[in-house]
């Protein structure tokens, strides 16, 4: 049982990882998941204070996940029509086939929310285009780093615990 745990939540950190790119994915919440399972197994003691302050980071993250990419484009000058074009964007990015979909669907969607907005000014359209995609960089960063600490934790953990896993 303690294999099956391990692998799963290996398996999720990986994920989880990988959901630090992937919009579709919440990234931290899947790696806690991760972590979870690995505090499950008999060799690792319960730590209920790590457990705790890893979910309360892990909700943050993915309440500012949505938030950053929105306060972007507001900060940049863009309104209501360029926010809900980001995440529309964001949304169709992912299915469209196109290289790198979820990085310019953002962009995209907010320009044209922009521009539905307000069809001559092109200027600020492009503008809060810009504070969009710079929103979901930095977005996509802070969710990486903290997948990667949560990675960091879960090897560490398997590492001192080694000879009760295996």
């Amino acid at each position: 049982m303690d294999y099956l745990l391990l692998v799963l939540g290996f398996v999720c950190m990986i994920i989880g990882i990988l959901g630090s790119f992937l919009p579709v994915l919440p990234g931290p919440p899947i790696s806690w998941v991760g972590l979870l399972l690995l505090y499950f197994t008999k060799a690792v003691e319960m730590n209920y204070w790590v457990l705790g302050i890893t979910l309360f980071v892990a909700v943050i993250v993915a309440i500012l996940d949505y938030v950053i990419p929105a306060k972007g484009t507001k900060r940049f000058g863009g309104s209501s029509y360029g926010v809900w074009g980001t995440n529309i964007g964001l949304i169709v990015g992912i299915f469209v086939p196109i290289p790198f979909g979820f990085i310019i669907g953002p962009f995209v969607g907010a320009f044209v929310g922009e521009m539905i907005y307000n069809s001559t000014d092109h200027k600020r359209a492009l503008k809060a285009a810009t504070g969009s995609f710079i929103g979901f960089l930095a977005s996509t960063f802070m969710k990486f780093v903290v997948c990667m600490v949560y990675f960091g934790l879960f090897l560490t953990i398997v590492w001192r615990n080694w000879k009760g896993l295996f």
